[in-house]
């Protein structure tokens, strides 16, 4: 069974990659790893991509973790990248305590989601790395989606590769084609840890109450995952309905 699921999430890490140009000879990669299950298991799969495709597709694999003064036990993480043999750069930063010591946020998340971003881009920099791994996997790419369309009116979700050309860097996700129940399934199959996440905001997000949508649609739609990612490569503008942005304004 874990040779079965290991082999399939390679497999679809190596076809996110290859379909979107994600990793290519001389690449400096860091993976950002917040020691929870969807980043530590990028880690993983990416380190067995490494070992498979080095000779053909050589790169460097550098995991960076963000330590947010919260007091998570990094133990296990140390252990797993020592395990992985990939060298491991802790950061340390007071996002945590600029977040509910300072401001006093009480719906943080999109402020620490920046100022994370900020932090991780930093670090990479500093360890003259070009690309950027994150472990965002294909119900969330359904999420940002839903979330899009039901609290902001629009029709999009983040693209499988991101070039920023203020930095230079580029943003990577090779786990796009992967479930989070694929997920869920691998960590205790190849005794990958989970540091749990102290942040008192934890599961309190719009983002959960979509996640639990999708969720209930999938009880009566098992395949709504595999029919949402034929849709993001069927896509055909010609029937939705673009407006001219000059006349735009409230549907009459």
């Amino acid at each position: 069974m874990n040779k079965n699921l290991q082999k399939a999430m390679l497999v679809q890490v190596t076809r996110a990659i290859t379909h979107f140009n994600l990793i290519e000879p001389g690449d400096k990669v860091v993976v950002g790893v917040s020691g929870g299950k969807d980043s530590n298991s990028l880690l993983y799969c990416l380190s067995l991509y490494h070992r498979r495709y080095l000779k053909k597709v050589p790169f460097e694999l550098h995991a960076v973790h963000l330590d947010m003064g919260l007091g998570a036990d990094l133990q296990p993480m140390k252990e797993l990248c020592q395990r992985l043999a990939i060298p491991l750069t802790l950061k340390h930063t007071d996002i945590g305590t600029i977040l509910f010591d300072i401001r006093k946020e009480t719906n943080p998340c999109s402020l620490c989601a920046n100022l994370r971003r900020g932090a991780l881009h930093s670090a990479a920099l500093e360890l003259g790395f070009n690309k950027v791994a994150l472990a965002h996997h294909l119900d969330d790419v359904m999420e940002t989606f839903f979330m899009s369309l039901l609290f902001n009116g629009n029709m999009k979700t983040f693209s499988p590769k991101t070039y920023l050309d203020r930095t230079d860097l580029t943003l990577i996700r090779p786990f796009v084609y992967v479930t989070e129940n694929q997920v869920k399934a691998l960590l205790p199959l190849e005794n990958i840890p989970v540091i749990h996440n102290p942040c008192p905001a934890n599961k309190q997000t719009k983002r959960e109450e979509i996640k639990n949508l999708i969720n209930q649609l999938s009880e009566q739609y098992p395949d709504i995952r595999q029919k949402f990612l034929t849709s993001l490569h069927n896509f055909d503008p010609k029937n939705l309905w673009p407006v001219k942005e000059n006349n735009k304004g409230r549907w009459g």
